[in-house]
């Protein structure tokens, strides 16, 4: 682990170096003993802010984080809770991934030189946004009835609670009131 350390308008102080590498001992476990971890430390006075900055570059990602506050130690400190999220999350993702990986048995083409389909699960596509408007379920059947969509979100004019108009399969209109 190699630490870099900037002042801006401040000398960087034993104690600071300290106490970043003493908070960086106890994020080990997360970087696994990283010798290629490369960590830059920017410390900035502006008046009466203290501003810490950290900039770690780890595993071809780079993860910064940014803290103002009265106390120098504090803003560090904060800094590196924001880099510890950050490593946290890239290192679930990176787990993930890996074991999320198809096996070679899946991939390997059959004996008898025929490829396997394995139906995927349906998955959920987010669709458009649009406004939930008030007005009554003979309104919104001639305005399902105007568009390509297959159901319409309204809100009831009178009751002011959501319900779902939607086209059946017979041609009539199907309603749903929670």
């Amino acid at each position: 682990m190699r630490f870099e350390y900037t002042g801006r308008h401040v000398e960087v102080s034993p104690g600071i170096r300290r106490h970043v590498e003493d908070h960086f001992k106890k994020l080990d476990h997360i970087f696994n003993g990283d010798s290629t971890l490369n960590t830059h430390v920017i410390i900035d006075v502006e008046k009466n802010r203290q501003i810490g900055e950290i900039i770690v570059f780890w595993r071809d990602h780079t993860l910064t984080a940014k803290d103002t506050n009265a106390d120098m130690y504090m803003a560090l400190t904060r800094a590196m809770a924001k880099i510890e999220k950050q490593a946290l999350k890239l290192k679930k993702k990176i787990i993930d991934r890996k074991q999320n990986a198809k096996p070679t048995a899946s991939v390997a083409p059959a004996p008898d030189g025929q490829i396997e389909a394995s139906p995927r699960p349906p998955r959920i596509i987010p669709a458009r946004r649009y406004p939930v408007k008030p007005m009554t379920a003979e309104e919104a059947s001639l305005r399902l009835s105007d568009e390509q969509d297959q159901f319409l979100v309204f809100r009831d004019a009178d009751t002011q609670r959501l319900g779902v108009i939607y086209k059946r399969k017979d041609g009539n209109y199907g309603l749903i009131e929670p």
